[in-house]
């Protein structure tokens, strides 16, 4: 993995937005379309908040999350609803967001609607994500119930993975898809997680699931 330290959080946050601007813009240029997949949370929402007012032509990028808890957009525990308000405004705001959640008693229900409207935007262009103390990253789990599933070469789209860490029940990219982005960022803050990935990288994705995309990615940390 390439790693880049930065001496504060907010020149990290202003250098990756810039990145993955620069990123997007020459798949644009390239495609004349592209796909930006970022994760939930509030450590990446001053990226988001930058790359909004950015000036791309955001018509012809597709948005979606890395990962979503199954709750509606109201719960404020909906990464959909942090999405809205950190990045799909702004210049942004004319991208277009592909749901990861539809309203149904269990994700199992929407699954395959919902992998449906992802498919025409993969490859991923571009992919953040973030990662745990844990080691996990999007929502696959260290102990999840179907994580080997989940890690598999021939696993769909999406699946619907449960762990006590993540509370509710979670609807997640898996790692075949993650793996494939074009270009694939990673950003963390502080000691605890500067440890936890460079542990990563020694142990198995089952133990630590971020390990399946550090070979191609770029790791951003700051203290």
């Amino acid at each position: 993995m390439e790693f880049v330290s930065y001496p504060d959080a907010d020149l990290m946050f202003l250098s990756l937005a810039d990145r993955i601007a620069s990123e997007l813009g020459d798949f644009l240029r390239r495609e004349g379309r592209a796909s930006l997949c970022v994760p939930g949370g509030t450590t990446p929402g001053p990226v988001c908040d930058t790359l909004s007012g950015v000036d791309l032509d955001w018509a012809k990028v597709a948005v979606f999350l890395n990962d979503e808890r199954w709750v509606p957009e109201s719960s404020p525990r909906s990464n959909t609803r942090l999405l809205r308000e950190r990045l799909i405004r702004g210049k942004a705001a004319a991208a277009k967001l592909i749901p990861l959640y539809a309203e149904a008693p269990a994700p199992e229900d929407r699954l395959a609607e919902l992998s449906e409207g992802l498919v025409p935007h993969l490859p991923i262009s571009v992919l953040l994500l973030g990662m745990g103390a844990d080691m996990h990253t999007a929502s696959l789990f260290p102990g999840a119930d179907r994580l080997a599933d989940a890690l598999a070469p021939d696993a769909p789209v999406l699946m619907a993975l449960r762990a006590d860490a993540a509370g509710e029940p979670r609807i997640t990219l898996t790692a075949r898809h993650l793996r494939a982005a074009m270009r694939t960022h990673i950003v963390i803050r502080g000691a605890e997680k500067r440890a936890a990935i460079e542990r990563a990288a020694r142990l198995s994705p089952l133990e630590a699931p971020v390990r399946v995309v550090l070979d191609t990615a770029t790791v951003h940390w700051a203290e």
